[in-house]
């Protein structure tokens, strides 16, 4: 039977590992972390492979450690970043954390008796370091060599922007935090992304020159589509996990809209597809009677219900039906009133709608950037106004598109959709 680490390898998780005695190491029980620092109230898709990573571990016997990092986030990783993060003050950083610890919920298995996963967060052990004792008890085992030999300092210090001493200084407290949760909880395995080696490889050489031990890390791939721009942001902002910042529906829709060159590779990295079943539909994309999207929907449904569980795929499908252009499903104020909470929408007041040209209302409500891009919409079969494709390009709303007085759902496409709440 396959271990952690092989099952890993053969997903494509596994960017570098600093030793291969990792392997023997899985056959046993294993503590594993992995840092994640507080920028925000909820982690995004792109964060997804990092919490992957942890339930893998967990599926295979092993204990899950979340570390999220109030003192490591009032610092600020300047690991692949350009330029230097604001610094959040303690009250952003408490609302953050507890964002995340939901996150972890979602994904984690909490219920486990055997291994449940372990949160904690660093500012518990750094808010008793004073400055000097840091750097008597932890900054004697560091050299600046290789500390300016990382390449997330050097690609910094050589921008324009340079990089500060706080942010020099964050290998120091992730190296740390590394040693701490060795001694205090067994821990032998970090894991994160693949900008996040230099960090690990501090912790590790720490345990080993202060310890004498042996730990481990261990780094995945960064979730980055085929044209090298990162998953997990879009042009409207994150892929949120948290419901209350974006519902399963436009979840669910984001990974329905992946491409062809990346749908496989997300459903090694996100889902706990067994391989047999994403070599499957690797092989059927191959074939001239594949159907269009069959795999996206697979990844979309997989994903979705382990971040929302089965009911928010039900949601997710049932908006998606719904609202689908073109649809057989006949609106009614019933219907959108379920869906409006799980779908994109503004309020407009019915005297800036009615005798208006569509035209400008998809400009307003920012479906389009131009009305030059809207007339080609229309002219292109791409608009929709409650379900019906729009084909006059001069069309101006009526009474009549407003659904019992109060809703409107317009469509650019197929896959973006807003509902327009009806004011008087």
């Amino acid at each position: 039977m396959k271990n952690v680490i092989e099952v890993l390898e053969e997903r494509g998780f596994i960017d570098a590992m600093t030793s291969e005695e990792l392997k023997k190491s899985a056959n046993q029980q294993l503590k594993v972390y992995c840092g994640f620092d507080p920028t925000s109230e909820s982690l995004h898709l792109g964060n997804m492979v990092a919490i992957m990573g942890l339930a893998w571990f967990q599926r295979f016997g092993h204990t899950p450690v979340a570390i999220v990092g109030g003192a490591t986030g009032m610092i600020g990783d300047p690991s692949g970043k350009a330029t230097e993060r604001n610094l959040l003050d303690q009250e952003a950083i408490e609302r953050n954390l507890e964002g995340i610890r939901h996150n972890l919920k979602q994904v984690l298995d909490f219920e486990s008796v055997e291994n449940k996963p372990v949160v904690l967060n660093n500012y518990e052990w750094f808010s008793n370091f004073s400055f000097v004792d840091f750097l008597r008890d932890v900054g004697k085992y560091f050299r600046v060599g290789p500390m300016l030999g990382k390449e997330s300092v050097r690609a910094r210090l050589n921008s324009e922007e340079g990089m500060s001493f706080t942010e020099f200084s964050y290998q120091l407290l992730q190296g740390y935090d590394f040693l701490y949760l060795f001694d205090k909880y067994g821990v032998t395995v970090e894991i994160g992304g693949s900008d996040q080696w230099g960090n690990i490889t501090a912790g590790t050489d720490l345990v080993r020159k202060v310890r004498g031990e042996s730990v481990y890390g261990l780094t995945f791939p960064l979730l980055t589509r085929s044209d090298g721009k990162k998953f997990g942001k879009t042009e409207k902002g994150a892929i949120w996990l948290s419901a209350k910042m974006l519902s399963p529906y436009e979840f669910y829709q984001h990974l329905f809209r992946v491409t062809d060159e990346d749908v496989i590779k997300l459903m090694r990295l996100v889902t706990f597809m067994e391989m047999d079943e994403i070599r499957r539909y690797e092989e059927m994309m191959t074939k001239s009677d594949y159907v269009p999207n069959t795999a996206q929907k697979r990844l979309a449904e997989e994903v979705t219900r382990i971040v929302h569980g089965e009911e928010g795929v039900k949601s997710a499908e049932r908006v998606t039906a719904g609202v689908a252009p073109g649809s057989e499903t006949e609106l009614n104020a019933e219907l959108l009133e379920q869906i409006a909470s799980e779908m994109p929408s503004e309020d407009f007041r019915k005297e800036m709608l009615l005798d208006k040209k569509l035209i400008d209302v998809l400009v307003e409500a920012g479906l389009q950037k131009s009305k030059g891009d809207a007339r080609r919409l229309i002219r292109n079969g791409g608009a929709y106004l409650n379900n019906e494709k729009v084909n006059d390009e001069e069309y101006s709303l009526a009474d009549h598109d407003i659904i019992e007085g109060r809703l409107m759902l317009l469509a650019v496409g197929k896959k973006n959709k807003l509902l327009l709440r009806i004011k008087e």
